[in-house]
Order: structure tokens, then C-alpha cells, then sequence
């Protein structure tokens, strides 16, 4: 496609991304999804943050990047000849691969920017680069990570609307969703309820069809326990709690089977039978996921009122400064952003 042509299918209003830990490679793998925006027909976006740390960053890490400081309705007229970039106020040091905590309202500031962009109707979803949990923890972060604070975000811009927010790696190859996420694995038996599946199996049915334009979404649902419990021989949670679910989303006319056993659900002839794997817990989707497709994979946020994606890799504190990041998960999580955004119902606008 010629430079500076534009896509038919790609959302009207540009993406915001926001920054991330400043320690990490954020700033570097956005810098390098732009530099390579006409080869790859990339939407429009535009990074939140402190454009002084990412001229620092880029110029620290051999990155011949030109910025623009934009407010968000130039972003678009701007991306082609420079990397917009919006303002959150909050200055963020340079400091590679050692996180300082007086960054970390620059973080969170530029995550709600993002939202607050698209809640005002100024962009159309949100790409958002690694954070550091244990450097927000320590400045009063409450949440678990990015997903519990986009669906509390949610509440904020979109009151009266519950969001319950639903985290799926999405690769060329394969979709998961674990059911509980951030809890130890301990802890799994003893919190994951029918209950859960069934709700987390309605958003999963729900947005493959809204957001991936899937008509009839085919999840496959993982038992808990080894062999799915072999009838109870090896634990009880999957006839008492995970075939219950299924048997109940299936009343609701969504096309889900199971429990599977988990090791016999990833390989390539049984990845032609669902759209989506429902997971017990974290590890049971992620890890198959992400040794699929690791470079490729984009964590996406269901149950959502806006678009929400994000690579699926970490801040890379070993290699941050140094411009040798890949940037094909960001890239990927921009490209499917953008999909999802023209495929979708766009975002639904704040009640004022």
C-alpha cells in the first residue's frame, strides 16, 4: 500500500496508547510500530504520556523518531509525518530498567486518558503498553493489574452500565480465557464458581460476535483437574461446578462443550473445533497461548464498553534503552485494536 494511504476498514477516530512503565519498553516498541505504520497500513494512533521522557528514551535508544505534541483531534493529521503525542502533566524519568516510584501517577494518568479520550468521543480504543504492578502498588495502585482498572475506569465513564471485565489472549491461532485470573493457584478450587463460568461464557459469546464478528462463537471449555476430573476419580469440581456451566450456557443457546481435559484441547486438529477456550484458571490458556505465538499475541479485555488490547509480554527491564525490543505484539495489539473498533459496534458514549 502507498505511504500515507488509509485503509477502507480502519476506524475514523485515531487509538490512544498509553505509555506504560517509563523503565520499560513502551515507549520504544510504539516508536517502532510507527516507523513501520505505511509498510503495514497501521491506524492512526498516538501516544499519552510526557513527550520529554519519550524524546530522552528514543534518543537514548538510537531511535530517529520525529514527535509532535498534539491535543487528540490532531493526532490523526499528524500521524503520517511524526508520532503524536498527548499530554498527561506528569513529568516521567528516564531511568532504564530500574522503575522509580514518582513515575507512577504518570502511569495511571495516562491509562485514564486514554479512557476519558474515548469516552469524550475522541478515540477509538486503547492500546496499552506494559505497566509495573509492584511500582503502582507501592504509590496506592488498588487493583490487581490493567484489567480490574479498566473495568473500574468503566464504572467511572460509563455509571450505570456494569462492566465485568474479561481478559483474553488472542493469537493467529488460538483465543483463551481464563476464568479467574490474578489469584493463587490455590486459591482456584476454592473461588472458581458455576456461577463464574456462566458469566464469563456470556461476555466471551458475546464480543466474539460484537467485537470479532463471529455469528455463532464455539467455546470449548477446560475442566479444572487432570483428565477433567475422570468422573470424579481425580476431584469432584468438574461434575459439580464446570459441566453445570456448560449445560446452562448451552440453555441459553451459546454453542460451548466440555469439560475437556486441558491437555489434549491445544493442539492443531482440536484448535479447528472452537473459536475460543474457556480456562479454570491464569497458567491452564496462557501458557499454550503465548508458546504458540508469543511475538503475536495481543491480551484483549472483553466486557468492556471500548475497545481494549495490549501486547502480551512485559516491560523487558533487561533490554529497555537499548532499541532492540521487537514490536510485533504492540503492532499486533494496534492492528487488532483497529479491527475490532471497524468490525464492532463503536465505543458507547458516557452518559454526561
Amino acid at each position: 500500500m502507498p505511504a500515507g494511504a488509509r485503509r477502507s476498514d480502519l476506524p475514523a477516530l485515531p487509538l490512544a496508547v498509553s505509555i506504560g512503565e517509563p523503565a520499560g519498553i513502551g515507549a520504544e516498541i510504539v516508536a517502532q510500530a510507527w516507523l513501520r505504520r505505511s509498510a503495514l497500513a497501521l491506524p492512526a494512533f498516538y501516544l499519552v504520556g510526557d513527550a520529554g521522557f519519550v524524546a530522552r528514551r528514543l534518543a537514548r535508544a538510537g531511535l530517529d523518531v520525529p514527535l509532535a505534541e498534539v491535543e487528540p483531534g490532531a493526532a490523526a493529521a499528524t500521524f503520517a509525518r511524526a508520532l503524536p503525542i498527548v499530554g498527561t502533566g506528569h513529568p516521567l524519568p528516564d531511568s532504564p530498567g530500574r522503575p522509580d516510584p514518582v513515575a507512577a501517577r504518570g502511569v495511571i494518568a495516562a491509562i485514564e486518558r486514554g479512557v476519558a479520550d474515548i469516552a469524550a468521543g475522541k478515540a477509538a480504543g486503547l492500546v496499552t503498553a506494559p505497566i509495573h504492578k509492584a511500582a503502582l502498588y507501592g504509590a496506592g495502585f488498588a487493583f490487581p493489574g490493567h484489567t480490574e482498572f479498566l473495568g473500574h475506569l468503566a464504572g467511572r465513564y460509563w455509571p450505570g452500565r456494569p462492566a465485568q471485565p474479561v481478559m483474553m489472549l488472542a493469537g493467529p491461532e488460538l483465543r483463551g480465557v481464563p476464568v479467574t485470573i490474578h489469584i493463587p493457584l490455590a486459591e482456584v478450587p476454592r473461588r472458581l464458581t458455576t456461577q463464574a463460568i456462566i458469566e464469563t461464557g456470556r461476555i466471551v459469546a458475546r464480543d466474539l460476535t460484537r467485537r470479532f464478528g463471529i455469528a455463532r462463537p464455539r467455546l470449548a471449555v477446560a475442566g479444572l483437574n487432570p483428565h477433567a476430573g475422570e468422573d470424579g476419580a481425580m476431584g469432584g469440581e468438574d461434575i459439580a461446578i464446570v459441566a453445570p456451566a456448560i449445560a446452562a450456557l448451552r440453555a441459553e443457546g451459546i454453542d460451548a462443550t466440555g469439560p475437556h481435559p486441558a491437555d489434549t484441547l491445544f493442539h492443531p486438529r482440536a484448535r479447528t473445533g472452537y473459536d475460543a477456550v474457556l480456562g479454570m484458571y491464569h497458567d491452564q490458556v496462557l501458557i499454550p497461548v503465548k508458546t504458540i505465538a508469543f511475538d503475536e499475541t495481543v491480551n484483549v479485555t472483553l466486557g468492556l464498553p471500548f475497545v481494549r488490547t495490549s501486547p502480551d509480554h512485559g516491560t523487558a527491564f533487561d533490554i529497555a534503552g537499548r532499541g532492540i525490543a521487537r514490536p510485533d505484539s504492540m503492532i499486533a495489539a494496534i492492528t487488532m485494536a483497529a479491527e475490532m473498533a471497524a468490525t464492532g459496534q463503536p465505543a458507547e458514549p458516557a452518559l454526561s
